[in-house]
């Protein structure tokens, strides 16, 4: 689905199925990122007790397979919601 989000002129792909290219054999429906931002920007969003190695592990995993840099995990269930955003970055 695709959003429009008029006041900064960004566009954003909600649900966006990515294929994946495993050995020469193609998975149409490889994973599903929760938000693409200007096909730059990966949004992983959960609402978790504690953010885990293995939400950090599959943001960095989706960020490799789709060639992307930069990547933002998100918990809501925080007290505030600095406190649940990590950036993860591809390539560092």
């Amino acid at each position: 689905m695709l959003l429009e989000l008029h006041e900064k002129g960004l566009k954003a792909v909600t649900q966006k199925i990515v294929p994946v290219l495993y050995k020469g054999t193609k998975i149409d429906t490889g994973f599903r990122l929760d938000l693409l931002i200007e096909d730059e920007l990966i949004v992983e969003i959960k609402s978790v007790e504690g953010i885990l190695p293995v939400h950090s592990a599959q943001l960095l995993s989706y960020l490799r397979l789709s060639d992307k840099r930069l990547g933002l995990l998100i918990n809501f269930n925080v007290s505030r919601l600095k406190h649940g955003i990590r950036r993860i970055v591809n390539g560092l």
